[in-house]
């Protein structure tokens, strides 16, 4: 793909695709967001949310980053951008849902098990991978076959997803709003070869198919 190929495409949504949604983002730019939704998702180019969920210009507000990862808390004056990014999402626009969505075939997760060397270039990149590195000692206590690494790195995405959930926890407006019910968390894991989805079960500690009446076990 080269850049000719996306100016055609805005030309495309602005003829095809713009006019469908046009009163709704006119009442968007008049009134502003209220999304119900934060979607926590991966940065992976496989991953689209508005496509696998069908949603319109507006439903969600949508973090991506490197593995979708969440790290915690932590009260300091440094740069936290996905950090910042829930924090809006909570607090200032008061999202009633937060769904962590983790994926198949995940380059972050695959990484934990791999050095990435001491590159400068990487700096960053290694210091961001150790939000997975939980998920990775977790895995390799509760997968008794190493030795099928394609069967490692899914159980690790997987895991992966739940503990970015705990981080979730550590956030206090996140805390506070879930023991008061105005908020839900959600823990999705999407399966790239086929687009379907996984919830995880808290109850089971497991994940399973995802139906429209989860939330109302």
């Amino acid at each position: 793909m080269i850049i000719n190929d996306l100016v055609k495409g805005n030309k495309k949504f602005r003829e095809v695709s713009f006019p469908k949604f046009e009163g709704n983002i006119k009442e968007l730019v008049e009134n502003g967001q209220r999304p119900d939704v934060l979607f926590v998702g991966c940065s992976d180019s496989r991953v689209t949310p508005d496509l696998m969920l069908d949603t319109e210009p507006g439903d969600m507000f949508i973090l991506r980053n490197v593995g979708n990862f969440v790290p915690p808390y932590t009260p300091d004056e440094d740069y936290h951008g996905s950090s910042a990014a829930i924090e809006y999402a909570v607090s200032v626009l008061g999202v009633k849902h937060i769904i962590i969505c983790g994926h198949s075939h995940c380059g972050a997760c695959k990484s934990l098990y791999h050095d990435v060397g001491d590159s400068p270039d990487l700096i960053h990149v290694k210091k961001w991978l150790e939000l997975g590195k939980r998920a990775k000692e977790y895995t390799l206590l509760a997968i008794q076959d190493k030795s099928d690494q394609e069967k490692l790195y899914r159980a690790t995405e997987r895991i992966s997803v739940v503990h970015q959930l705990e981080n979730l926890l550590t956030f206090p407006d996140v805390e506070r709003k879930i023991k008061n019910g105005e908020l839900q968390i959600h823990g999705w894991y999407y399966r790239i070869e086929d687009g379907t989805i996984e919830y995880y079960d808290g109850e089971e500690c497991s994940f399973m198919p995802l139906i429209e009446d989860i939330n109302e076990k």
